[in-house]
């Protein structure tokens, strides 16, 4: 997913502007709890509240964009599958049975996946859940009415790139089988070893069709978690109370330790804060949604020990990156693509987004975490702090011995890829004899120019967040050919290398996590020797919780707190 402007919420950096003041202050994430145990004495009851900045939106299954993680959609609908919420830490970032009996059953070339539903599973008004009640819910996710969903299942499924759902007599995707109320057969377009990480999506929840209201079914979707919707005001204030038909014996991920759960939104990330520090009343037994510790709550942590343990420490998979367009003069050069990774300076991006306790230096393309095959390289080694003198070796090779000028296009309010980022890297290149110029744009004009080939600029900051942590992903959508769009375009370099397209295609065949991770892995290391970007940084997620909060987490999925697991007292 496209950063800033992401296509989904699997991520939110809301509050890394108020970090930029104290840029380094405590030089490093704070030892909260990154892997807190589950205490079964915590998890009797109360009413946890979850305080937001952004609302949830439409607060129906077949528009969220969010998979696998441990946000309110996780306890509301359960899937197919689901990330393992009893582990914290990497290991959480893999997948899991939900609905189904396992992960799916591959045929020999990953084209075909067949799941079996657990027995005894029901809705929240005790009618069995059937395998065609899955079939129908990921088939009114193609429908133009219910617009906002990954893009994934159109590209995958047999027949999903015309398909327009069940209304108006659409009828269904036959490349959804139902042999039996407990089986579901998919037929893919091509080789999908990620197909059990896409069947996390919210698409993959079950709706009963008689229960189905179109556009107003977000005001009551039917649960399949633990907890059922009493209210809901347009996503922006949402509570949940248990489902009486949910128990844990049926479902081995989800604690659901209150009995209730209030999510407040439309909040000043700031005052999100106050209240958390605060943790008084209600607020004690809150967590942040979407928003990150801020300079207040940093400044207080070395002196405090009692609140560093209420800040939980998490990574999710992201890169920021500067960008190039080869197809601009003189970015088809690569020797100017290496002078500049040799000029920039990483701890400067740093500090421009808040410091490391904020985010760390990534040589990398991929985030380094295991899951999505990392393998460590530095192909343009510079330090932290950037090699001038290197970078003006490369460009005098390149042509340039007295330097050039380039422009850099950037946000004018993202912290990510705005104006301080920017000067970061303009100052840098200088030191090389690089003199950039900046062009900003607002956010919207900025998302357009960068996601169409026809207007993308050369030299440009942007960034990827994944939608599920593998390499999948994370590079094909960047760096496949077949994946260059008129708009909406994330393949910034427009790289269409048929050695490339085929060692995707190679890695997407591949249905074992570890052979997979391999596999994407050897392809950024391959990728990386050709400059096409320049990684930056990699984000790293504190979030503050009330002092009666137990078992909070940051998932290494999705970069937010688990609630499925969380208890108060």
């Amino acid at each position: 997913m496209s950063l800033p402007n992401k296509r989904g919420a699997t991520a939110a950096t809301a509050s890394l502007a108020l970090l930029a003041a104290l840029a380094t202050a405590c030089g490093g994430p704070a030892n909260g709890s990154t892997a807190a145990a589950f205490d079964p004495a915590t998890c009797q009851g109360g009413t946890l509240t979850v305080l937001a900045h952004s609302g949830q939106g439409k607060f129906d299954p077949a528009q969220l964009y969010t998979s696998g993680g441990g946000k309110v959609p996780t306890l509301v609908f359960r899937t197919l599958t689901t990330r393992d919420h009893t582990t914290a830490g990497p290991d959480g970032a893999k997948v899991v049975p939900d609905l189904a009996t396992d992960i799916g059953e591959p045929n020999q070339d990953a084209t075909v996946w067949t799941y079996h539903l657990k027995p005894g599973l029901k809705f929240e008004d005790g009618t069995p859940i059937r395998a065609q009640d899955v079939k129908y819910g990921i088939e009114r996710s193609f429908s133009p009415e219910l617009p906002g969903g990954p893009p994934y299942l159109r590209d995958w499924l047999v027949g999903g790139e015309q398909y327009q759902g069940p209304y108006h007599g659409g009828g269904d995707l036959a490349s959804i089988q139902t042999p039996n109320d407990s089986t579901l057969v998919f037929q893919l377009t091509k080789p999908e070893g990620d197909f059990p990480f896409l069947a996390t999506a919210t698409q993959f929840a079950p709706v009963p069709q008689a229960k189905d209201t179109g556009a107003d079914y977000q005001k009551h979707p039917i649960s399949s978690g633990p907890y059922e919707v009493v209210s809901n005001d347009d996503g922006k204030q949402m509570v949940l109370a248990r489902n009486p038909y949910w128990s844990r014996s049926i479902d081995d991920q989800r604690l659901a330790c209150p009995d209730k759960i209030v999510y407040t939104s439309g909040l000043d990330p700031s005052v999100i804060n106050q209240r958390l520090l605060a943790s008084s009343g209600d607020d004690a037994r809150a967590v942040s949604g979407d928003t990150d510790i801020d300079a207040s709550v940093l400044a207080r942590l070395n002196g405090d020990p009692a609140l560093r343990k209420r800040v939980a420490v998490g990574n999710f998979g992201e890169t920021d990156y500067l960008a190039f367009n080869p197809k601009v003069k003189p970015f088809d050069n690569p020797l100017v693509r290496q002078a500049i990774s040799y000029a920039v300076d990483r701890q400067s991006v740093i500090n421009a987004v808040g410091g490391s306790a904020v985010a760390k230096p990534a040589t990398t393309f991929l985030p380094d975490q295991a899951a999505f095959g990392y393998t460590p390289y530095d192909d343009f080694p510079a330090g932290p702090s950037g090699d001038p003198a290197k970078a003006k070796q490369v460009l005098a090779q390149a042509g340039y011995p007295d330097g050039l000028t380039i422009t850099l296009s950037h946000s004018t309010t993202s912290v990510t890829s705005g104006p301080d980022v920017a000067t970061a890297v303009q100052q840098a290149l200088a030191k090389a004899g690089i003199t950039v110029k900046l062009d900003p744009s607002s956010d919207d004009d900025y998302s357009t120019k960068i996601q169409t080939p026809a207007q993308e600029p050369g030299f440009f900051i942007t960034g990827w967040g994944a939608d599920w942590p593998s390499g999948g992903p994370f590079l094909a959508p960047i760096f496949d050919g077949r994946q260059i769009l008129t708009d909406g375009n994330f393949n910034t370099a427009q790289l269409d290398d048929p050695q490339v397209n085929a060692e995707i295609d190679a890695a997407n065949r591949l249905t074992d996590p570890a052979q997979s991770a391999k596999a994407w892995g050897q392809l950024d290391v391959e990728l990386g020797k050709q400059a096409w970007d320049v990684p930056l940084f990699h984000p790293v997620y504190q979030r503050l919780f009330g002092s009666a909060v137990k078992n909070a987490y940051v998932s290494q999925w999705n970069g937010v707190y688990d609630l499925s697991r969380i208890s108060v007292k």
